[in-house]
């Protein structure tokens, strides 16, 4: 089995379960298998450490399972149009495998939540894709052949699947959010299936 790389940050549920859903998608295409992973929080005043293995959802990434992945879908809620803290933080530390070139190639997916209708999501995507730009990895978003994508009135971008949870983060995902983050994660397994079997050949 190749495995797809699906790393996010999660505060209150909703990038998680977008996460799940594409990690569905993923595993809905023959032969390919989602890693769920996060990353800890971070402290505002100083470096804390975390315990290794955190008290419930999947455990914390290592740079191992960005360097073993046939693909990556990375996600996080919005922060003033940009991704969360801790999530950056963990991209931050990417830099031995920039230099090795490790990430070259691979497709990468992008996906968040916003406590707001027109909270940032477009640019929280686009901003995550800067760095996986700069690995070298190769952008997979949403086709409008995806029908779900024509119809939402909630979350869901030709940039990634999206999620639009409220004010008070309680909205529930949208028939077309799961549809649109299915989708998405199917889309970004066929895509690293495609690209392992060309290097085969």
């Amino acid at each position: 089995m190749r495995e797809i790389l699906v790393l996010y940050y999660s505060r209150y549920g909703a990038t998680a379960e977008l996460a799940r859903n594409i990690a569905r998608g993923i595993e809905e295409v023959p032969g390919m298998q989602a890693r769920l992973r996060t990353v800890p929080e971070i402290s505002a005043v100083s470096e804390s450490v975390a315990d290794a293995v955190p008290e419930q959802g999947p455990p914390y990434a290592t740079l191992d399972d960005l360097k073993e992945c046939a693909g990556l879908a990375l996600g996080s809620p919005t922060r003033f149009g940009n991704m969360a803290a801790p999530l950056k933080y963990f991209i931050d530390g990417t830099s031995p495998l920039w230099l090795s070139g490790t990430q070259i190639g691979k497709p990468a997916a992008v996906f968040t939540s916003t406590s707001s209708l027109h909270g940032g999501q477009e640019s929280t995507l686009l901003s995550m894709m800067l760095p996986l730009l700069h690995h070298g990895m190769l952008i997979v978003g949403l086709p409008y052949s995806e029908i779900a994508l024509l119809h939402t009135q909630s979350g869901g971008t030709p940039y990634g699947a999206s999620h639009f949870g409220g004010t008070q983060n309680d909205r529930p995902i949208t028939l077309e959010e799961k549809q649109l983050a299915i989708a998405l994660g199917r889309r970004l397994a066929s895509t690293a299936q495609q690209l392992l079997a060309g290097r085969s050949e």
